[in-house]
């Protein structure tokens, strides 16, 4: 993620080669796409990665159903094969029913489920969006997010997500790359970023990021002290989910980690600062 100008669109344009590297190198499984010839870049592109644009992409005179299945034509996949997995990835994306009408007849939530359609259809290794919710609607851009986050659950896809909304990184990222003038200011998860900006440009980012939604209950447990208490909770739980029951009852909470083994506690006093920003 960055703002506006600070390389993002370059460097995913890099990582498939239509834009050429000046320096560096670029590997999938093993293979060099630097070294790659334009048969094997062609063949890269159509069935290895996949691409998701800001503003769909989609052919107007083609059906929905015709569109999906676009990138298993251009393999020459029979007609009957690629419109069978075209219908059985319009179903993953929630577009059943919608199989003959034209994108122009769509929402642009629904044209933006046709295009993540089309790149899962050809069962890619890498799946690359640039900016694919940024032309939607608040409420349709929430709901296209919880969408991919219910896919990625299932297909268990490397995805390289390009954003400039810090909001949307922090709640899609696994890890995040911050960049400014084309490079990186820093990498990490979004608890790694929220908790030790390693940057002013990255404290700019989360000075106004609610962090009891990010931080996990790991980051304020006090250890060395008794954990025989009633109640307990998961040490990747989010800060937010023990406020309630500190402000309810003033009696520390046993932190457990993922061997249910109790590895400190958490109270008032640990979270005190994040409770005085969330009663503000």
């Amino acid at each position: 993620m960055g703002l506006s100008g600070s390389g993002k669109s370059t460097l995913i344009r890099c990582l498939s080669r239509l834009i050429e590297p000046t320096q560096g190198q670029i590997f999938l499984g093993g293979d060099d796409l630097l070294a790659m010839d334009e048969v094997q870049l062609r063949q890269l592109r159509r069935g290895r990665m996949s691409m998701v644009f800001q503003h769909f992409g989609l052919f107007p005179h083609r059906k929905v159903i015709e569109n999906i299945a676009y990138g298993l034509e251009v393999q020459k996949i029979d007609k009957s094969t690629r419109l069978a997995r075209a219908t059985e990835v319009l179903k993953t994306v929630g577009l059943d029913g919608w199989a003959d009408h034209y994108p122009q007849q769509l929402s642009g939530g629904m044209q933006q489920r046709v295009g993540l359609a089309r790149a899962l259809a050809v069962d890619p290794q890498i799946l690359l969006f640039d900016e694919p919710f940024s032309a939607l609607d608040p409420l349709i851009r929430k709901e296209m997010q919880d969408e991919l986050i219910r896919l990625q659950k299932t297909m268990q896809r490397t995805i390289v997500f390009i954003t400039h909304d810090f909001a949307e990184a922090l709640r899609l990222g696994d890890r995040i790359a911050i960049m400014k003038d084309g490079s990186f200011d820093q990498i990490g998860t979004p608890e790694e970023i929220v908790s030790s900006p390693a940057t002013p440009y990255v404290r700019e980012f989360v000075n106004d990021v609610p962090r009891a939604k990010v931080l996990s209950v790991k980051t304020v447990t006090v250890s060395g002290q008794s954990t025989a208490y009633s109640r307990s909770v998961a040490a990747s739980a989010k800060i937010e989910t023990i406020i309630p029951m500190l402000l309810e009852r003033d009696e520390p909470i046993t932190v457990l980690d993922a061997n249910n083994n109790a590895i400190g506690v958490v109270n008032r006093e640990s979270v005190a600062g994040i409770l005085q920003a969330e009663q503000k």
